[in-house]
């Protein structure tokens, strides 16, 4: 019973933010208070519209959509070949290759700033959606995810079918990858949801107004001496909205996918 009581106090703390939000985004000229009110007076979604065509909104949004599900979909495929790799493939130092390739997931983003500007700057990638792209085709953590899960699947399947004449291609398609689909679900949801949520990394190499991304439009509804918070709520739910239907989605996956890969 107790348990419950703390469970339930948790999820209503957890709550209150999200419906603080969405009351402000619903009340017209509302702004941030330390006693904030749960029931909106007058409520309205003139917001929502303003937010639509004060701004390029759907167009942000766009972007932002479009470079998350590039991210995701490189970040599966070059996640689980290298996963494959390191799980079954043997080679001189693969430990060794590995546990380097795992350090890098210690230096923050913010170390790389510099020279990965100067870098795009160099091939000329500013101010494109490739440049904006390619410091997230690679993940440590999705390789690392992976590499659990593939470590998983028994290896009497792998010569099984390799007595039926399947080679490493085969296996890895047919095999390995209907095995780890909880995983994958999971790397998913992350690799949509760093994409979604990434701000300095956008800020800096997407600097025209049509290439922003939500987190970088969402920042910028904030006026240097007023704010109309009513309109920051309501961009803050729309960008929820989305992230919200996927782990409703993904769900089970990735709650399996957590579990069997070992992650506490």
């Amino acid at each position: 019973m107790l348990l419950h009581v703390v469970i339930i106090a948790g999820a209503i703390a957890m709550f209150f933010p999200f419906l603080w939000t969405i009351v402000t985004s619903i009340t017209p000229g509302a702004g941030l208070t330390l006693t904030p009110s749960l029931i909106p007076s007058d409520p309205s979604f003139d917001a929502y519209v303003r937010l639509f065509e004060e701004r390029p909104f759907l167009r942000i949004m766009l972007n932002s959509l479009g470079l998350a599900l590039v991210t995701t979909v490189v970040q599966l495929f070059t996640s689980s070949t290298a996963a494959y790799a390191f799980s079954r493939l043997p080679f001189r130092g693969r430990g060794a290759v590995f546990a380097v390739y795992l350090a890098t997931m210690m230096i923050p983003l913010q170390v790389l700033i510099v020279p990965l500007f100067v870098e795009l700057k160099t091939f000329g990638l500013l101010n494109t959606y490739l440049g904006a792209l390619l410091p997230t085709f690679a993940s440590a953590f999705g390789i690392f995810l992976l590499r659990q899960a593939v470590n998983q699947v028994p290896r009497e399947l792998d010569e099984a079918a390799t007595l039926d004449g399947a080679g490493h291609f085969r296996i890895f398609a047919f095999i390995v990858l209907p095995n780890i689909r909880p995983a994958l679900a999971t790397l998913s949801v992350f690799a949509f949801m760093g994409s979604w949520n990434s701000f300095l990394w956008p800020l800096v190499v997407l600097r025209k107004p049509e290439l922003q991304t939500l987190p970088v439009a969402l920042a910028g509804l904030q006026g240097q001496y007023t704010t109309a918070w009513d309109i920051v709520m309501a961009g803050s739910v729309v960008s929820i909205l989305p992230m919200l239907a996927l782990y409703i989605f993904a769900q089970r996956y990735v709650v399996q996918g957590v579990a069997s890969s070992g992650i506490k």
